[in-house]
C-alpha cells in the first residue's frame, strides 16, 4: 500500500511540475513567435514595430499582457488573436517578460 501511495504522490508531483513549466512559457519559443510574420496578414512581425523588444520593457509587468499582445496582433499585424490560455501565448508572454530590466532594444541587461 505504501508503494502505491508513493507512486500516486510521485505522479501528482510530476504532473504539477510539468503543468507549472507549461504555464510559465518558453521565452526562446516566444522570441521565435515574436519574429514570425505569420502572426498577421501584412508581412510584418511583432519585431517589425519592436526590434529586439524595444519599447516593451515596461509592458512586461502588465497583468493584462495577453490582451495587449492580442490587440497588437489584431490591429498592427491584421492577424487573428491568440487564445490567451494557449501555450503560444504563454511563450510570447514569457519572452516579453524576459525583456524587463534590459536596455531598450537590447538583449543586454541594464547596468545599475
Amino acid at each position: 500500500m505504501k508503494v502505491l501511495n508513493m507512486a500516486l504522490l510521485l505522479t501528482i508531483l510530476l504532473g504539477l511540475t510539468f503543468s507549472f513549466a507549461f504555464a510559465q512559457g518558453d521565452g526562446a519559443k516566444g522570441k521565435a513567435i515574436f519574429n514570425d510574420s505569420k502572426l498577421g496578414t501584412v508581412g510584418r512581425s511583432c519585431n517589425s514595430c519592436h526590434p529586439n523588444g524595444k519599447g516593451l520593457e515596461a509592458a512586461a509587468g502588465r497583468k493584462d499582457l495577453p490582451k495587449v499582445i492580442n490587440s497588437c496582433i489584431e490591429v498592427a499585424l491584421k492577424g487573428k488573436r491568440i487564445d490567451p490560455n494557449s501555450g503560444e501565448m504563454a511563450d510570447l508572454v514569457a519572452y516579453v517578460k524576459s525583456l524587463r530590466g534590459k536596455e531598450a532594444g537590447s538583449e543586454v541587461p541594464k547596468k545599475n
